[in-house]
């Protein structure tokens, strides 16, 4: 039986190492914040004190924080509890010089390192359905797979060299953010025009433009429901890692530099920790 450490049960990674530990897996987990994790006790997973109590004799260690600090400083503390030649599926949205980062910490330990991060939010994280763009040795693949299909409704794996994985992920969480601020300002649009906003959703659905994703963000728009699958703060970190990854290729993202902006207004007036939806009150003076 694999036995995996999972390091960070927020929003999305409280279901994935539930979804491991209900497959199945022997799942021990830590969140800095060890209430969080505490609900992992009823599926059957161990929540330990630290990092390192975490990791010990882990066959898998799997990391979902919020960035690329965040997961240094994790795998950091457990140093004392790692072992050399344990899987390291770093599965956080972390951006490409942090990945760099973490690769060369996982060679300092011995660990193997896979570059794993998933397209997904909260929703398909409680399904096991998400997308994993996963980058590493061959020799990872046995430990990772009972891993990764817990996980994951499909695994893409892209390379044997870390950083393919993050480097597609940039690419499409692009889309998914761009998309999510497209659909709010053509909803605020209607408003400030003086028309109901669920018009513009009438005449999309059922159309070319028309997907579940436009269905999903134009529903919570027009409902006021906020509760975050992905958070607005963490959409503005990932638009910071985007551009910069853009800057880096010699690739212009103006759209989704302005996405950004429209991120960092929400979260200036308190939408920070709603769905990504709420860029929806960046189109306004006020709200």
């Amino acid at each position: 039986m694999t036995s995996v450490a999972f390091l960070g049960t927020g929003l999305m990674g409280l279901p994935m190492a539930g979804n491991l530990s209900r497959a199945g897996l022997r799942v021990t987990a830590w969140n800095r914040t060890r209430d969080k994790a505490l609900p992992l006790e009823a599926e059957g997973a161990v929540v330990a004190r630290s990092p390192a109590e975490a990791v010990e004799g882990a066959d898998v260690v799997v990391t979902m924080l919020s960035d690329g600090d965040a997961v240094h400083d994790a795998i950091s503390a457990a140093a004392p509890g790692l072992r050399g030649g344990q899987v390291w599926a770093q599965m956080s949205t972390v951006g490409l010089a942090a990945v760099e980062r973490l690769s060369a910490l996982a060679r300092q330990h011995g660990l193997t390192f896979v570059d794993a991060p998933v397209q997904g939010t909260r929703q398909p994280a409680e399904q096991g359905k998400l997308i994993i763009l996963a980058a590493g040795p061959a020799s990872a693949r046995p430990a990772l797979e009972p891993v990764f299909g817990a996980l994951g409704q499909r695994t893409l794996w892209i390379a044997d060299e870390a950083g393919a994985g993050t480097r597609l992920k940039m690419a499409t969480v692009s889309y998914s953010i761009s998309l999510t601020a497209v659909v709010a300002e053509a909803l605020a649009l209607a408003g400030g025009l003086g028309l109901d906003p669920g018009l513009v959703r009438q005449v999309v659905t059922g159309g070319p433009m028309d997907s579940p994703y436009f269905q999903a963000k134009s529903e919570a728009i027009l409902e006021g429901d906020f509760a975050p699958s992905f958070t607005v703060r963490n959409a503005e970190k990932d638009t910071r890692l985007i551009v910069e990854a853009g800057r880096a290729a010699g690739v212009r993202l103006d759209v989704v530099a302005a996405a950004g902006e429209r991120f960092r207004r929400a979260q200036a007036r308190g939408h920070g920790e709603q769905d990504m939806a709420a860029t929806y009150f960046a189109s306004f003076d006020e709200g």
